[in-house]
């Protein structure tokens, strides 16, 4: 299909993106080594998300980092944005894989072994698996699995999956370990003084484990 990497998925915050605007979060991020980014604000309408990843969008430009909108297929249009990720209680992926085209990156929520057996790799092009940990950055998450229920949940799926829900730089390793090819992280950068320096280390951390390093 199409070419994305997940290994550092930043997951922009409109409520922790205070010292830094989201678009510069996320140009000072990709800089940084973020691999992809997702624009997700539940506040706000269509309208003005479109606004927020239009100027997002402009910031990445020439990055090669793509942008993700959560939920809202007609921004994700509007923006131009490489694709969406989907909640269980959002559009049907077949309705938004026909709306965006073969070509639009679709990333699909899932916290159980249904969900995940359910995932058809002819419209989902990865998975986002959790929560790991309990995360204040999204209301009513369901329980979290740990890195034993990542594990488990990572060897069902059919397309690559994602680790999300309070993840740090200090749970790369274990991640990894559980078979994620990624890790998606929203305060570990977002709301961090220095989102380019994090972005960086944690890339690093990523690349030294992936290596076989320590």
């Amino acid at each position: 299909m199409k070419r994305f990497d997940l290994s550092l998925y930043l997951i922009l915050d409109p409520g922790l993106c205070r010292a830094h605007s989201m678009a510069e979060t996320a140009r000072l991020a990709a800089a940084g080594g973020a691999t992809l980014v997702q624009l997700r604000d539940k506040s706000g309408g269509t309208e003005a998300l479109i606004a927020t990843g239009r100027e997002i969008r402009a910031a990445l430009s020439g990055s090669g980092v793509p942008l993700i909108v959560n939920d809202d297929v007609a921004a994700a249009q509007a923006i131009g944005a490489e694709g969406v990720h989907l909640g269980q209680s959002d559009m049907e992926v077949a309705e938004a894989r026909a709306r965006l085209g073969p070509d639009a990156i679709i990333g699909l929520s899932v916290t159980n072994e249904a969900m995940v057996r359910a995932v058809d790799p002819a419209l989902v092009d990865y998975v986002g698996i959790g929560p790991v940990f309990p995360t204040a950055t999204k209301q009513n998450h369901n329980a979290p699995i740990g890195f034993d229920g990542l594990a488990r949940l990572v060897g069902l799926s059919p397309v690559p999956a994602v680790a999300i829900g309070g993840l740090k730089a200090q749970h790369v390793a274990a991640a990894l370990a559980s078979g994620a090819a990624g890790v998606a992280v929203v305060s570990a950068i977002c709301g961090q003084p220095d989102p380019q320096q994090v972005s960086r280390e944690l890339a690093a951390q990523l690349a030294t484990h992936r290596a076989g390093g320590a």
